[in-house]
């Protein structure tokens, strides 16, 4: 994965122009409104813990077209999608909803993030993202809660089939095994 690097020079050889559109095409001209004004950044509860996560980086990454940046890094993943940015923008980009849509780029060229394919995997082989439905029902049943109900792996694999998550998968382990 690609960390955030100190050098604030971008290279026209780093620039991926068809990223960039790719990514304006789906929000239209608002992305180029931003105007950098840390709104996003500042709002976000994540941006508190990780010094390096800023929701307004990403966008102008996006934007400027560092796809290799954008894409591989771990930043994107960190987004917990919460909306604080977007209710907050002053120019109405929508910052979550671009980082969403940059993930599923990375997810279409299988660069997930080990976390969500960790979590895929689980439910796959569980239905689950935990293993022993027996322990947590123990620990349910000292804390007075009902059981958790079996679940149906048959069903589980349809979902994951017609949500294509296999695919996506199979996808990132092509690309990690290149």
């Amino acid at each position: 994965m690609v960390t955030e690097s100190t050098s604030h020079v971008i290279r026209l050889e780093e620039t991926d122009e068809e990223f960039s559109r790719a990514v304006i095409k789906a929000f239209g001209k608002n992305l180029y409104y931003c105007f950098q004004c840390g709104t996003c950044t500042a709002s976000c509860p994540v941006a508190r813990f990780d010094e390096n996560y800023s929701p307004r980086r990403i966008i102008r990454s996006a934007v400027l077209g560092l796809s290799r940046l954008v894409l591989e890094s771990d930043l994107i993943w960190l987004c917990a999608i919460c909306n604080s940015c977007t209710e907050r923008c002053p120019r109405g980009v929508r910052p979550s909803e671009v980082i969403r849509t940059i993930r599923n780029m990375a997810t279409k060229k299988g660069q997930v993030h080990e976390f969500y394919v960790n979590q895929a995997n689980a439910i796959a082989n569980y239905g689950r993202i935990w293993k022993n439905e027996e322990i947590v029902n123990e620990l349910r049943d000292d804390m007075g809660l009902p059981q958790v109900a079996p679940v149906s792996l048959v069903e589980i694999a349809k979902v994951m089939d017609a949500t294509k998550v296999k695919e996506l998968l199979a996808a990132r382990d092509g690309a990690t095994e290149k």
